[in-house]
């Protein structure tokens, strides 16, 4: 099996605008943004998307949550941030693995999609 695009971020072999590192996750800058802020909040280990993700995995998805707020408060968006994860083509999944997309700095409406 081929290394996806964020894997090869992670190995350097891509360069990438690098919001946050730690020993769990890295946090990119999206190079196609769908807001002022548009971050990909990405685990290290590969899970290729939340619906395949078991009970071993709940560490490290509770690592990606926290660190969604450490970087919006660093970021400074008092005013609110959106957290969305796409599972399969229909919800526009375009690379598989597991990211959270962190949108912020537009009023975003609702329903999205």
């Amino acid at each position: 099996m081929s290394k996806t695009i964020f894997q090869k971020i992670i190995d350097r072999e891509i360069p990438a605008k690098i919001e946050h590192e730690d020993d769990r996750c890295i946090v990119l800058h999206d190079i196609q943004p769908q807001a002022p802020v548009h971050l990909l909040i990405i685990p290290k280990q590969l899970i290729p998307r939340v619906g395949e993700a078991t009970t071993t995995d709940e560490a490290v998805l509770g690592h990606l949550l926290v660190i969604a707020g450490v970087v919006a408060k660093k970021l400074g968006l008092p005013r609110g941030f959106r957290l969305v994860i796409n599972h399969g083509p229909d919800a526009c999944e375009s690379v598989p693995h597991l990211h959270i997309h962190l949108l912020a700095k537009r009023q975003l409406s609702w329903p999205p999609g």
